[in-house]
């Protein structure tokens, strides 16, 4: 079988990979119109839960990420000077470009060489093949060519952020939020090497216009955001890499191929990134899509299960996903609340997670919150 991947990010290679070292008589061309290292973004995070799924699968690649991995099993909240631990919620991170490397050396391993600087205008340049998976992003080319045919919808969340790094090496997962005159913001921060970090920067739409940060360059918002949170980065500068306001995408798909094309990642839905990393969910979509292509003979019967067998899951992950950035649209709010009551808001609000879970993950936390309760 000859298979096109379009796109070079962690879902592109790693289908890549998994498909050629499984089926090493097939060719496998992948198409990335970027340059090898060029990537958007910094930290990429993989919750434990996310990692054991992928070793369930494919040790290989479990091992070969994660001494490169930075871990931690608390999330730290930060309130008005005041922070809080919620402990037993365990995540790893790894800067998204030592990712991509790892993958490309993955691919190049098993016989696929990946073409940088190859941007592709049409699927008509790929007529010669039997399979196209798209693994373009957000602003997939096949799917934006044939959205009428994948049922294509797209909004966009009211809340603006800009994600940088930062020197400053933080021990957790952390929530920073602070009120100003003008508004409020909220922080999400965790290392991701040694020395960096990610530092992603959220306002609502009323904070975001009361700055002016419409009218300011990257480096205006850039120092704006230095001054905001001084104290939180302990006099370290924000690292800047396209790091430009953004409202957050909700991209859906109701279909999920049309003839041989086939969408993955981000390409495919997309889910909030207070709740998890579009990266694993791209992975795990690979996955999905390798075991259904190699459980049936016919390419539109093996699309046809991976839908069917991967929807399920992808839709409680998104519902979810939409549900925690529905208590981060109303963040302002919630920090009124005494931190107790907050941190328990917090821990809640995707709605996966019921007190009794609650006691059996973070029996540290939960023990301190019923405790602030019956003294109320």
């Amino acid at each position: 079988m000859r298979i096109a991947v379009i796109g070079g990010g962690p879902g592109g290679l790693y289908f890549s990979y998994l498909w050629k070292k499984r089926n090493p008589e097939d060719c496998v061309d992948l198409f990335e119109q970027n340059t090898a290292g060029a990537t958007f973004g910094f930290g990429v995070v993989f919750s434990d839960e996310a990692l054991e799924f992928l070793r369930a699968d494919d040790p290989d690649t479990v091992d070969a990420i994660a001494p490169r991995m930075e871990s931690w099993e608390n999330i730290t909240l930060n309130l008005r000077g005041e922070s809080i631990a919620i402990d037993g919620v365990g995540f790893s991170s790894i800067g998204r470009l030592e990712l991509l490397t790892l993958l490309q050396q993955q691919a190049h391993g098993v016989g696929v060489a990946p073409q940088f600087d190859s941007p592709l205008h049409s699927v008509d340049q790929l007529a010669d093949y039997d399979l196209i998976v798209a693994a373009d992003g957000l602003n997939s080319m096949v799917r934006r060519a044939f959205e009428g045919d994948f049922g294509t919808s797209l909004c966009y969340s009211s809340n603006k952020f800009a994600w940088y790094g930062t020197t400053k090496r933080f021990d957790t997962l952390s929530q920073t939020f602070i009120a100003t005159e003008r508004g409020t913001f909220n922080a999400h921060h965790y290392r991701y090497a040694p020395e960096m970090s990610t530092f992603l920067v959220e306002c609502d739409r009323a904070t975001w216009q009361a700055y002016g940060f419409a009218y300011k360059n990257g480096d205006e918002s850039k120092a704006i955001c230095e001054d905001l949170f001084a104290d939180t980065l302990g006099g370290r500068f924000l690292v800047s890499n396209k790091s430009a306001w953004r409202s957050f995408p909700w991209v859906w798909n109701e279909h999920w191929s049309f003839k041989n094309m086939v969408l993955i990642g981000d390409a495919l839905h997309s889910a909030h990134f207070s709740i998890g990393s579009g990266t694993r969910l791209a992975i795990e979509d690979a996955i999905a899509l390798v075991k259904a292509l190699e459980a049936e003979a016919h390419v539109a019967t093996a699309l046809a299960r991976y839908e069917a067998e991967r929807k399920p899951i992808v839709q409680k992950l998104v519902t979810a996903a939409r549900t925690s950035a529905d208590w981060y649209e109303r963040f302002p709010e919630h920090m009124k609340l005494e931190l107790m009551d907050f941190a328990y808001s917090y821990i809640t609000r995707s709605g996966r997670i019921d007190d009794a879970r609650l006691r059996a993950m973070s029996p540290g936390f939960m023990a301190q919150y019923e405790a602030s309760r019956n003294k109320a």
